[in-house]
Formats: structure tokens, sequence, C-alpha cells
């Protein structure tokens, strides 16, 4: 009897506990009366939803546009609820309750609605209650605040090139993952992100049928199907959000079996517009509008095509806007899509002044910091682009792009972020962020940390995206406040206080300070060629120009300082430094890392919720704090190495050896701290990247192939310094003569002339041969003419019974990439605006300042690789030289033959 009076009195408790969440003191049950308006868009439906589940979660029932005369909360744009315009921005919300009127949400469009719904929902959520009085009024300073999907793979698909990834279950079974992209929508709702871009090369194919080249679709009809029904889902359940989707896509590339059907290739950068593809092109992009009217487009003129010039202009407005308005004519309509143009490798400024008198509803965009993050004070030439870019008078976009010198380690700086968004704002005038992963982007949604379940991007990065967003909603918030949000933040995540929360804070304050300076100082360049986690050769930091300096990197997104190489001459002249200077970065990289250390490891003991991030975020901060130790001694044995360039004394390169040593230690540990955390540390795993080690078929992608290496420059420093104290010093440069190969030249009407001096090298100009490397005298040049050079480009045509390389000279004359103005000299090969830019293994230059021809600039030699059979050498406008052919299996040693007044070459010291 008396066990049943128990369980009576506990279920009578347990019901009155439920009632009383019910009901309210007087004993009326808790309701609350939502008025909306009767035809509800679905991002009012969305944020009502939002409202009504936090509502309910709290214990009130909810009655929406219930047949009472007094609404709780009236919900509506500010013309629908007859309110007063005080709002007139796009995407703008007023809360407002006082003791006379009922809560208020209102919103200038359904955007604003949403966000009102929204902010209002998160507020009763942390407060446990509805507010009795409220006013609060907010408002994006960005007008387009977006994210990037890639449907784009770590490797190549065979008999493919880069960007070609037709959309498929085998090859992006996450695409076709709902439930995955409703989590990956809800968190940019969440965020207040309004557009998301879906990047591939081509994606025509796979998503729309032309019916002049029903050949051209590469998908089977099954997965046609599919894609069909994924991309509605995904722009109806992205507009319910508010959310804007803008297909991107490359130029010019068509599909494989468009390519097999003509007998062309896919994508030639070298191609002049021709009439079938400008006619597929054109009738691709009219069949997605038609089907697809509410979708952006996002146009990258360069990459694929020759760069700037006159097709750049000739292609956007004869094919790819006329496609667009093809399209809106099959469906009747007149509302301009929105068209977002990419200004990657293209004179943006010149396109959009010829394309605004026939389209006006145009965006621009272009990349922050290239394709890493390196500063937040950008400057120089590329500082100017962008604000010539936002004073067109359209809204001007800046895409965070790649971060390849951020991969793979967790990074989400709020500090360092914050003064970027600012730096968009105050230097370039921007007013729009497109936004990509934050490392992984090939390898889409997966992160590279090694678990047994592979992490999600969303996941793991959830702050990396809430960050951005917060200071593209609004970059100016008080530093004061911006602690506070952040350590409750965090404090949340694991289970902290406050106070110690701050502690991780600090630690993503200070790693995130050390990538951004270790390449702004040091690097290469800020293109994904580069994996600056992975290290750098010492080569690469003492003869950086031999590896294809990217000088953008120091004159646009860095601040004013100096290069090793220059830091180490005027320190030997005496001469005054200037501003940010190697040494100063490596000594603060290294305080960096020690305080981030310090700050993470003191509070680790505390952390109580979601212990196993936790872990793999302290793992992060010391593989930063590694690697900042790693570069700042590896920099300091570079300025004795250059030194010794100058001062000739075997002391200097003694100097250098022991901090040479210690980066090789420092280094082991940071392959101890990834060899079971990390898959890899690049996740673009191709020929394209370049330093510090070629990356073929996804090798050089983890740090414990890289030792090996790095362990080598000691030795042979060691080596080195031992031979020269046996040799009293002197140094003998044993020369290397290129073998020459035979192949026959298809056309017979070209003649060669021998590499000496005095020598005539084109049909049409009298300048000659003034100075040669003499590696290269048993071989023969092409003679070529000047004039066809630059008005056709170059093409021999050649037979050859085995593998053979043809040497090509690059004039080494300094013209930026994005430079409008383009000079007669064929641009040499470059990673950072043409993927194709290594497929013959032509990157790199072989010998640098190789030639001298009259007042011209020096000669870098470059080498395309060529199987035997019959092929094709076929190079873009712009004057070079074609100095013959060698010996495929002969291995060419690397050097700077000297023609440019430069002093003596030190590479060998360490390789």
């Amino acid at each position: 009897m008396y066990k049943i009076s128990l369980v009576f009195c506990c279920l009578f408790l347990y019901v009155s506990n439920v009632l009383a969440s019910t009901f309210s003191k007087e004993g009326v049950a808790k309701t609350i009366y939502l008025q909306v308006p009767q035809q509800t868009n679905p991002r009012i439906a969305y944020g009502v939803n939002k409202l009504q589940a936090v509502l309910e979660s709290i214990g009130y029932k909810v009655y929406t546009n219930a047949n009472t005369s007094k609404p709780q909360i009236w919900i509506g744009t500010q013309q629908a609820l007859n309110n007063s315009n005080t709002l007139s921005k796009k995407e703008s919300f007023r809360l407002y309750k006082s003791a006379q009127t009922p809560l208020q949400v209102i919103g200038f469009d359904e955007s604003g609605v949403l966000y009102g719904c929204l902010e209002l929902a998160e507020r009763i959520k942390q407060q446990k209650a509805v507010p009795q009085t409220l006013v609060y009024q907010d408002q994006p300073e960005m007008v387009l605040r977006g994210t990037c999907v890639g449907m784009q793979k770590p490797t190549l698909l065979p008999d493919r090139e880069v960007y070609e990834y037709p959309y498929t279950e085998k090859d992006f079974p996450w695409f076709y993952d709902k439930k995955l992209w409703i989590r990956y929508l809800d968190m940019m709702v969440e965020n207040r992100y309004n557009s998301l871009y879906i990047w591939n090369g081509h994606p025509f194919a796979s998503l729309v049928r032309v019916k002049e080249y029903p050949y051209a679709v590469e998908v089977d009809d099954a997965t046609f199907k599919k894609n069909e029904e994924m991309y509605r889902f995904l722009t109806e359940e992205a507009d319910k959000r508010g959310i804007w989707v803008i297909q991107m896509f490359y130029n010019i590339i068509v599909s494989k079996p468009f390519a097999e059907h003509h007998q062309i290739k896919t994508q030639d950068r070298n191609r002049p517009i021709v009439p079938l593809i400008a006619d597929y092109t054109r009738k691709s992009i009219a069949a997605f509008v038609e089907k697809y009217p509410n979708v952006g487009l996002l146009i990258t003129l360069g990459e694929a095509m020759e760069g700037v010039g006159q097709d750049d202009v000739d292609w956007f407005t004869k094919t790819i806007i006329p496609g667009v308005q093809d399209g809106l004519k099959a469906l009747g309509k007149t509302t301009e899509p929105p068209i977002v143009l990419r200004a990657h490798d293209t004179d943006a400024p010149r396109v959009m002044k010829e394309a605004l008198p026939m389209y006006k509803n145009l965006y621009t965009m272009a990349k922050y910091n290239g394709e890493a993050l390196t500063t937040y004070t950008p400057r120089g030439s590329w500082a100017e682009l962008h604000r010539k870019l936002s004073q067109i008078g359209t809204v001007h976009i800046e895409n965070v792009h790649l971060l390849s010198n951020l991969e793979p380690f967790r990074y989400s700086s709020p500090d360092f972020i914050q003064k970027c968004v600012q730096a968009m704002h105050n230097v370039y005038g921007a007013n729009g962020l497109h936004l990509y992963p934050q490392a992984s982007y090939w390898d889409w949604p997966y992160t590279a940390d090694k678990t047994s379940e592979r992490l999600l991007q969303i996941d793991r990065d959830a702050m990396w995206y809430k960050t951005w967003a917060r200071y593209a909603w609004r970059a100016n918030r008080p530093a004061i406040e911006e602690q506070q949000f952040w350590k409750s933040y965090l404090g949340k995540e694991y289970g902290l206080a406050t106070n110690q929360a701050q502690g991780i804070l600090d630690a993503y304050n200070e790693t995130g300070e050390i990538a951004p300076k270790l390449l702004r100082r040091y690097g290469i360049t800020d293109g994904n060629r580069q994996t600056l986690t992975l290290g750098m050769l010492m080569t690469q930091l003492i003869n950086p120009y031999r590896y294809g300096l990217f000088t953008m990197l120091y004159e646009s997104e860095a601040p004013e300082g100096e290069m090793i190489i220059e830091y180490a001459e005027k320190d030997w002249k005496g001469q005054k430094h200037i501003g940010e200077t190697p040494v100063q970065v490596a000594d603060e990289v290294v305080v960096h890392g020690r305080k981030a250390q310090e700050a993470i490891d003191k509070i680790a003991k505390n952390v109580t919720k979601n212990t196993a991030e936790f872990k793999r975020l302290q793992n992060d901060v010391h593989c930063y704090n590694a690697m900042a130790q790693f570069f700042s001694e590896k920099v300091y044995a570079a300025l004795d190495l250059v030194r010794y360039k100058y001062s000739n004394q075997l002391s200097d390169l003694e100097k250098a050896l022991p901090h040479l040593e210690r980066s090789v230690e420092h280094y082991s540990k940071l392959v101890e701290l990834t060899k079971d955390t990390y898959l890899y540390a690049n996740s673009m795993q191709t020929k394209q990247r370049k330093i510090p080690m070629r990356g073929v078929d996804a090798t050089f992608i983890h740090w414990k192939e890289m030792l090996p290496v790095f362990q080598k420059e000691v030795t042979r420093l060691h080596t080195v310094i031992d031979s020269l104290k046996q040799s009293s010093g002197k140094v003998i440069k044993e020369i290397q003569y290129l073998k020459p190969a035979q192949v026959q030249l298809v056309d017979a009407s070209l003649t060669t002339y021998p590499l000496t001096s005095n020598q005539k090298v084109f049909s049409d100009t009298s300048i000659v041969i003034q100075g040669i490397a003499p590696e290269l005298k048993n071989l023969s040049g092409i003679i070529l003419s000047k004039k066809a050079q630059i008005t056709k480009g170059t093409e021999i045509t050649f037979k050859t019974d085995k593998p053979v390389k043809v040497l090509v000279g690059y004039f080494n004359e300094k013209i930026g990439i994005y430079d409008a103005k383009k000079s007669d000299f064929l641009p040499k090969p470059q990673l950072e605006i043409d993927a194709s830019a290594n497929n013959f293994g032509q990157a790199e230059s072989k010998i640098t300042n190789a030639m001298l021809l009259g007042d011209w600039p020096p000669v870098n030699i470059h080498t395309f690789s060529f199987e035997a059979g019959t092929h094709t050498l076929s190079l873009a406008k712009g004057v070079c030289l074609v100095l013959g052919f060698v010996d495929g299996s002969q291995e060419i040693k690397i050097f700077d033959a000297g023609f440019a007044g430069n002093q003596k070459n030190i590479d060998w010291t360490v390789e």
C-alpha cells in the first residue's frame, strides 16, 4: 500500500510540473497568438516556424492567425502591416514591444521578416520568456554574404583535366544527401548568409540538355533526373532561408562527349573563340536560365581562356550575356537574373564598361588576398583594382579564396577576421563577401582530420563560418563586446566558465597571426601551388625568383617590408631596413606560437564538453607552435646563407648550420603531431602543387614525406662546409652540357640557328644573342617571326621516337598578371591564373637569366616534356624563344646562369 501511494505521489508531482509548464499562475494555459500575412512567403513561413518551435519549447501553445482580436505577436513586412516606413534597406528588420502594443516583427522585405523572427527566437530561447518591452532594429552592412561549395575533387578524374567533374553519385555522393544540405542551409540562415555559390568547371552538361547538341550531356538519364530533382530541391530550400543560389563556371570549357564528338580538346587556353564553341556555350546558358531562372551565374572569364584581351569582352558580351537573354526570351520574362563577373585573369573594369549598357544586373568579384589569407592591410595595385571595381556603381564582392596557407589546421581568429572585413569596406570599398571553406575545399564535405569517421567541415569549422558572417553583417563592433561574445560562445562549446574560455579565444587570436605573417614575408605565391604548412625548401627562401616568385604577394598582400634576400643584401651593405622584416616576423611568430600553446594548455583540464574536438584543437595549436619555430630557425639559417653570397666567408655557412639543424628538430615535432591526426596537409593533390615539392599523384601531401627532404638539406650543408674546409673555400663549378635530341619538324620551312653569341634569333628583327649560358652551346634554336608570335601565337609540330623536352625561353619582364596593359612578351607559365600551366612540367624555370639579347629583358628557360610520338607545342600570343630539344631522360639541374648582373648562385650549398 505504501509503495502504491508513493508511486501515486510521484505521478501527481510529474503531472503537476507538466501542467505548470503549460498554465500560468492563474491556471490559464500559456497561449500566444501570431498574426502573419495570409499569403505567406516561404521565407516568412520559415521564420515563423522557427519562432513557433522556440515558443513551444518554453511551454507556449501557439496559434497562428487565430480568430482573436488581440494577437500578441504581429509578423510581416512594414508594407503588409501598414507600419511607418522606418526601414529603408533590404533585409532590415525591427522588433518593437511596449506596454500598450503587441510585439511586432517588422521587415523591410520578406528576408527582413525572416531575420527578425530568428532574432526574436534567439532572444526568447536565451531568456526563456517573451520580452515585455523591446525596441531593436538591425540591418546588414554587406549586401551579399555568401559561402561556396566546390563540385571538385582532390585529384583529377581519369582522362580529364582540372575542373572537369560531372555531377554524379559516384564522385559526389554528398550532393544527393538532402539531410546534409538541410543542415548546411540551416547553418547558413542561422548565420544570416544570403548566397550560396556552387563551383564547377562546366556544370551545364550535367544539368541541362541542348536540343542542337544532345550528345553534349555527360551523365546518364537516371543521373540527369536526379540532378534535376536535387537542383530544384536545393534552390527551393535555399529560397525558404533567404539564400540565393549561384552557379559558377569557367571559360572556355566544353563537355568531354562534346569534345570527343568534334575531335577537339575540352579546354585549351590558347584556343581562340570559334563559332562552334560559342554557339554551344550560348545555348547551354540559355537552356540553364530557362530551366532555373532564379539561379544566378558566376563567370570566370580567365583561367581556361587566354586572359586579358578583346576575347574576354567578346565572350562576355557576345556569348554569355546573349545566352542569358535568350533564356529569358524563351520564358517570356524580362527580369534579369544576377550575373557575377569574377576579376580573375581578365580586365574586369573594361569588361564591365562594355557589358553594363546591355545588361544591368551585374556584380563584380575579386580575391581578397589571392588564394590565401595574409593581411588586413592590403595595398598596391591589387587594392587599386578592388577600388576601381567598387566605384563602378554595382556591388563588389570580396572572395576569401581557397586559404592555401591555412590548410589543414583549424583557424578562426575573430580579431584577424574582423580586421579583414573592415579592410574590405575601408580599403577596397567592397560590399559583399564570398567565403571559401577554411580548409579542404577540394575534399568537401570532409576535413583532413584522421578520425575513425570523417569529420564534416560544417561541424569542425562552425566558428569559421560564424566569425565571417558576424562581421559581414556588421564589421565595427566594440572590442569588449566581442571578447564577451566569443568567450560566451566558446564556453558553451567546451563547457567552460567565461574566464576559462578566454584561453581558447587567446589561442585562436595568437595562431591567427602565424600563417598570414609567414606566407606574406617568406612565401613564393599567394596561390594554391604552395602548401605553407608543409614548410619550404631552403632554396625557396634564398632564391625565390627561381620558383616563379609571385611579387604581388609582397607588393599588395602584405605590409611594406622586405624579403629575405633584400634584408640580407641591405644588412651586408649597411643600409636602413624598411617596414616588416624577415627577422621581425621570425621572432613574432615564435611568440604567437608560445602564447597560444600556453593559453590553451592552461585550461585543458577544465573542458567538460566536446572533449575529443578540444583535443584536436589543442593539437592544432601545438602544430602552429612547432611550425612557427621551424620557420623561424630556417629563416635565420637562410639569412646566414645569403650573407655568404656576399662575404664568401665559411663562417657564415657555419653560423647557418645549427639554425638549420634546429629547424629540422622542430619539423620532426610537427611530424609527430600530425602523423596520427591528419590524412594530408593539402586537399588539392595534383600536379598543380609545386611548393615545397611537386605533388603528383597525391605525393608530398604529408609532413612525414617532407622530413627526409629537410634532413637532406642539413646533410648537404654539412658536406659543403667540410668540402670547403678541405679546399680552402674555393668552389669549382662543373658545367652540365645539355644533350640535343633528334626530332622531325613537320613544317619543313622552319629553320634553326646555333645558340652562340651574335646569332640572330627572329626572322623579322635584327636583335642578336649577346650572352648565353655555356650549358646550351650544343643546342639549336628555331627561327620564328616576332610579328606572327604577337598576332597568332606559336605552334610547332614535331615527331620524335623517344621522350624529349622542348626548351622555351621567356623574357623576364615584370608584368603583373592582372595588368590591363599587356606586354608583347609571352607571359611565363603561372599557376596563379592558369591551372594548365604545369601540364607539361613547364611551370618552373630551369635556367634563370640564361641569355641576353640587346636591351631586352634576360631570358628564363622552361621545359615542356613530351613522350614519343607526334606532338604540337602550342603557345599563346607573345614573343618567346624556342631553344631546341633535349633528351627527355636528361635531368636539367636548376640554376641561375647569371646573365642579369646578379651575384653568384648559392643554391648548391643545400641541394
